[in-house]
C-alpha cells in the first residue's frame, strides 16, 4: 500500500477492510472470533478495541509473517491461552476481502457440514485467472487438489476455477495438520494450501464450495485494488437504496457509507457523499454537492450545496446553499440556514431563519427569530469560547457583531450595524453605533479636479466650507465669523448627541 497505515485499516464505504471481514464473519454468529495481528498490530488492536460495532475479538500475534498455515497456527495458539480448543467448523478469512459476505460464507459452512468435509475450499471462477492456485478435479468431479499458478502446466493454467484462499476446517483436524506442514518451498513459509494435499493424503474428505460472485473472493494488495472494489461496493449500496425507493439522479457520483440509512421518496443528486454515521430520513432532497458525515436528516427537509459534519437537521428544513454545519448544528423543524452560512455547536430553533453570509458559534437562536445578513458572533477571546443567546422571535440586523457572552430576549431587536456588547431586554431595541455626520463639499476639498469631484459637481455639491472666489461672500450655514471652529463644533454636536428619539 505504501503507507503508514497498516493495509486492513485502509478505508473502503467508510470503514476499514478489516471492518468489513470481521463483520462478515460476525454475520455467523460464531462462538468465538479471532484477529491474527501482524503489521501495525498496535494501530489494528487499537481499532478493535474501539469498534463498538463489532463483538468481542480474541487478538492473537504473528510476530513474524511467515506464512497463511503459520497464521492460523497463531490462532489456534490465542484459543488455547483462552482456554479454548479448536472445535466444530472453524472458517478461515482474510481481513483484506472487505467484499466476502456473510452469505457466502454461511454457504460455505454449510457445504462443509453437508458433505462431512475434513477441509471445504471456497472456490470462484473468474475470467483471469492469472496468479491464483488453480483447482484441478478428478473424474468424479471431486477436487483432486490445488496448483500455484507457477507451477502449472499450460493446460492446467487453462482453468478458470482459482482457490480463493478461503476455508472451512474440522477443528480437531486442522489442530491435528498444522504441526505437519512444512517451509520446503521458495519464500520458506508455511502454507495453509498444503493442508488440503495432507488431508486427502490421509484419505479424510475434501471438498469445494462455489462463490456465485467471484468479486468477492478479491482482496485488496495496492491503492488501484482499494479503488476498483469501493467502485463495486459503492455501486451495490447504491442499488440497495434504489431498490428500497430512493432516487439517485447520477448513481455514478453518489458516493455512500455502509451504514448509511435513508428513507423512502428521498432524493440524492449528483456530487453527494454521504459518511459514516449519517440517518435520512423520508422525502429528503439531498444536492448536488453535498457531503454528510454523522448527520441527521429529518422528513421532508433540504440540503443544497452544503458541508455538514456531526450535525442535525430538522424536518423541513432547508440548507444552502453553500452553507457549512459542524460540530453539532442543530436545526429544529421547519428552519434555515442559507447561502455562505456557517454553524459551531449552534442550535436554530423552529421556524428561525439564518439566511445569508453569518457566523454563529456557541449560539442558540430562537424558535421564529430572523438573523441578518453579515452577522457575527464573536465567541473567542483567544483563549476561550463563550456563548451568544438569542430568543424567540427575535430579529437582528444586518453586519451586526453580537460579542459573546451575551443573550438578547425573547422579542428583542437589534438594529443594522450594531456591536452587541450587553444583554438586550425583551421587547427592547438595541442601537450600538455611532451617529452619522456629512461633512459637505469634502470631495471637492480633498480631491479636486478628479472624477469624483466632477460628478459631485454635477449633482449639484458645493463646498459650504469655502468662500466663493466670484463674489468674496461665505457660502451656506456657517456665515459671517463661522470657520473651522465653528465646523468642528458642530461635528462634534453632531456625533457626541445622546440619541433620545426612543
Amino acid at each position: 500500500m505504501r503507507s503508514a497505515l497498516p493495509k486492513v485499516l485502509h478505508p473502503i464505504a467508510g470503514r476499514p477492510l478489516v471492518w468489513h471481514a470481521l463483520r462478515a464473519a460476525a454475520g455467523l454468529s460464531p462462538e468465538r472470533l479471532v484477529a491474527v495481528l501482524g503489521n501495525g498490530r498496535e494501530q489494528v488492536a487499537e481499532f478493535l478495541r474501539g469498534a463498538a460495532d463489532l463483538p468481542p475479538v480474541i487478538e492473537a500475534v504473528q510476530d513474524q509473517q511467515l506464512g497463511t498455515g503459520h497464521a492460523v497456527a497463531c490462532a489456534l495458539d490465542a484459543l488455547r491461552g483462552n482456554g479454548f480448543e479448536p472445535a466444530g467448523t472453524v472458517i478461515v478469512s482474510y481481513g483484506d476481502v472487505p467484499l466476502l459476505t456473510t452469505d457466502t460464507l454461511a454457504a460455505l459452512a454449510a457445504d462443509h457440514a453437508a458433505a462431512g468435509n475434513a477441509v471445504t475450499v471456497l472456490t470462484a471462477t473468474v475470467g483471469d485467472p492469472t496468479g491464483y492456485g488453480r483447482i484441478t478435479r478428478d473424474a468424479d468431479g471431486g477436487l483432486a487438489g490445488i496448483v500455484e499458478h507457477k507451477d502449472a502446466t499450460d493446460a492446467q493454467r487453462g482453468i478458470t476455477e482459482i482457490n480463493s484462499g478461503v476455508y472451512a476446517f474440522d477443528g480437531a483436524v486442522l489442530a491435528e495438520l498444522l504441526p505437519r506442514i512444512g517451509s520446503a518451498n521458495a519464500q520458506g513459509e508455511v502454507y495453509l494450501t498444503d493442508a488440503v494435499a495432507l488431508a486427502k493424503a490421509d484419505g479424510r474428505n475434501v471438498g469445494t464450495s462455489h462463490a456465485d460472485d467471484p468479486i468477492e473472493t478479491e482482496g485488496v494488495n495496492d491503492r488501484v485494488q482499494l479503488a476498483q472494489l469501493s467502485a463495486v461496493l459503492r455501486d451495490r449500496i447504491v442499488q440497495q437504496h434504489q431498490r428500497a425507493g430512493v432516487t439517485f439522479l447520477d448513481p455514478a457520483s453518489a458516493w455512500v457509507h455502509t451504514d448509511v440509512q435513508i428513507g423512502q421518496d428521498t432524493s440524492i443528486g449528483p456530487g453527494v457523499q454521504l459518511e459514516a454515521g449519517s440517518q435520512i430520513g423520508s422525502g429528503v432532497r439531498i444536492g448536488p454537492d453535498v457531503t454528510l458525515s454523522n448527520c441527521r436528516v429529518g422528513d421532508g427537509a433540504q440540503v443544497v450545496r452544503a458541508h455538514c459534519l456531526d450535525s442535525d437537521i430538522g424536518a423541513g428544513a432547508t440548507v444552502g446553499p453553500y452553507s457549512y454545519l459542524r460540530q453539532r448544528a442543530v436545526l429544529a423543524a421547519g428552519s434555515k440556514v442559507g447561502t455562505f452560512v456557517e454553524l459551531k455547536k449552534t442550535q436554530v430553533g423552529a421556524g428561525a431563519k439564518v439566511p445569508h453570509q453569518t457566523y454563529l458559534g456557541d449560539a442558540t437562536v430562537g424558535a421564529g427569530s430572523n438573523v441578518g445578513a453579515g452577522v457575527i458572533t464573536a465567541n473567542y477571546d483567544g483563549t476561550s469560547k463563550f456563548e451568544t443567546h438569542i430568543g424567540a422571535a427575535s430579529f437582528v440586523g444586518s453586519n451586526v457583531t453580537l460579542v459573546a457572552p451575551v443573550t438578547l430576549a425573547d422579542g428583542s431587536y437589534v438594529a443594522t450595524g450594531s456591536t452587541v456588547t450587553d444583554d438586550v431586554p425583551p421587547g427592547a431595541l438595541a442601537v450600538a453605533r455611532g451617529r452619522q455626520y456629512n461633512s459637505d463639499g469634502w470631495v471637492l476639498r480633498k480631491h479636486p479636479g478628479t472624477a469624483m469631484d466632477r460628478a459631485a459637481r454635477s449633482a449639484g455639491a458645493v463646498d459650504r466650507d469655502r468662500t466663493d472666489p466670484g463674489t468674496g461672500s461665505g457660502l451656506g450655514g456657517a456665515g459671517a465669523g463661522a470657520g473651522p471652529d465653528a465646523t468642528t463644533d458642530a461635528i462634534t454636536d453632531a456625533t457626541g448627541r445622546e440619541d433620545n428619539r426612543g
